[in-house]
């Protein structure tokens, strides 16, 4: 899912604000954590969609011809996108 710079900014704000506004983290400088919060949430996001291009690769080099949007289609991207997730390692 591609997210736009509004939207990562937007959660990024939003996330460290919540930390910092409960009490979680001690957050001197706003802008310096902002700026890094935006970084691994565009990060993330990078390797969600690298993720996804490889399950639905996969997935279409089936010879079955599964039709994306059946139940099976759906199953199918789970369970792939789980065993390339933990191929990757836990994250950070």
């Amino acid at each position: 899912m591609k997210l736009s710079e509004a939207r990562i900014l937007f959660l990024a704000r939003e996330s460290i604000a919540r930390m910092r506004d409960e009490g979680l983290v001690e957050i001197p400088n706003f802008a310096v954590a902002l700026r890094h919060g935006r970084e691994i949430l565009a990060e993330v996001g990078e390797q969600g969609d690298a993720v996804d291009a490889i399950v639905r690769r996969k997935i279409a080099s089936l010879k079955r011809g599964v039709v994306e949007g059946t139940p099976e289609w759906n199953i199918l991207f789970r369970r792939y996108r789980e065993e390339e997730l933990r191929k990757k390692g836990p994250r950070r």
